[in-house]
């Protein structure tokens, strides 16, 4: 019974051209990546300063690890058994200081990370409202909450306003991203911070895409407005993991009733040295954050030029493609000619809006985007 509703809804999703069947990636060098033997240009990935290439932090990952090996290359417990090391503490107050918070708590995916904010600081009698183009973690996280939910239009702070004119005086929060991971574009971070005076809500805003490349040092744009901001280690700072940033006493109420940090191994100890020296890295990247802004511009520029539609405001550009199968096709066929884009489809945005998702870095050259224009051009 189970093996058929399996068959039969991957049937399902192969005709309705949402089928996903990964990549294998061989292994990776600065911004190509080999697949089946043949060297590719990437534009599918989220290591936006090139840290994740990085061989001067992989020394520096490997020299941690390696002192670490013979006691502590696994955290080997929750942090509430035996996991919690004083690395991994003292990093957390490195990462609170950087970003301008007051406590920070880590985590083993960004994914984990906002399923424990949203599920464990909301419950039933809170309001959550959300920008409708949330990442599915968000989304998961508040159904978990048991609070009530009140989507608004994507990065509409008019319909989010009529939202919060309509919801009684109480415990409201609103979840948003800072630099949204599929549309790319900002949030209206000074309109978001009126919007708040106004009406006094607690806010959670996910700056996965936005630490490390935005801001001040890569400090992100949402400090002052969001009073929890989520990060991730394995985007602009080459790592794995994530990190939450909290307001006073969060972190205390965090540790001892959010069940996905309860109930799960810690990163490792070595870990935590590494994130730290990583954050070193990102505070001298004002170098690779100008680079990958001034590609970011040229790519969007010359999409725009050749009449594509292109929408994104920083280093994640979207390019409509419209149909799911479309942009499959589209994808497919710049892989044969050795390019690496992403065909984003439902669920992941919505239906019939499918787009090839670029994710700029700083170890991308001008001729890289003629590249893919020239290649774009012949299969779109």
């Amino acid at each position: 019974m189970f093996d058929k509703r399996f068959r039969d809804r991957i049937s399902v999703r192969k005709q309705e051209g949402l089928y996903r069947n990964p990549l294998v990636i061989e292994k990776r060098e600065g911004r190509f990546v080999t697949i089946k033997g043949r060297r590719v240009l990437s534009f599918a990935s989220n290591d936006y300063l090139g840290l994740g290439a990085s061989k001067a932090l992989a020394a520096r990952v490997g020299k941690h690890f390696n002192a670490f090996a013979s006691a502590a290359a696994s955290a080997s417990s929750s942090r509430l058994v035996a996991g919690n090391y004083d690395t991994i503490c003292r990093a957390e107050k490195t990462f609170a200081e950087y970003f301008g918070y007051e406590d920070a708590l880590f985590f083993p995916s960004g994914y984990q990370a906002n399923l424990a904010i949203l599920s464990t600081l909301f419950e039933t009698g809170d309001t959550l409202l959300f920008d409708k183009h949330v990442h599915a973690s968000s989304v998961k996280g508040m159904a978990l909450s048991a609070a009530t939910l009140k989507g608004y239009r994507h990065n509409s702070l008019a319909h989010l306003e009529k939202r919060l004119n309509a919801v009684p005086l109480g415990n409201r929060a609103v979840v948003t991203e800072s630099l949204f991971s599929m549309d790319g574009d900002l949030l209206p971070v000074k309109a978001l911070g009126q919007l708040k005076e106004t009406h006094g809500f607690y806010s959670v805003v996910d700056e996965a895409h936005a630490f490390g490349v935005l801001g001040d040092k890569g400090r992100g744009i949402a400090h002052g407005v969001a009073d929890i901001a989520l990060g991730t280690f394995g985007k602009a700072l080459g790592l794995f993991g994530a990190f939450v940033l909290l307001p006073q006493g969060v972190k205390e109420y965090m540790v001892n009733f959010a069940s996905p940090f309860i109930y799960t191994t810690a990163l490792p100890p070595a870990h935590a040295l590494a994130a730290v020296d990583a954050l070193e890295l990102v505070e001298q990247g004002d170098h690779a954050r100008k680079t990958l802004g001034q590609v970011s511009v040229a790519m969007h520029e010359a999409l725009t030029r050749q009449g594509f539609e292109v929408f994104g405001d920083a280093h994640i550009l979207s390019v409509m493609m419209g149909d799911e199968e479309r942009a499959v096709r589209v994808s497919r066929e710049l892989l044969l000619r050795g390019i690496l884009a992403f065909p984003a489809r439902f669920p992941t945005v919505p239906l019939g809006k499918a787009i090839l998702r670029l994710g700029m870095t700083a170890l991308h050259r001008e001729a890289d985007i003629q590249t893919l224009v020239n290649a774009l051009k012949e299969v779109a």
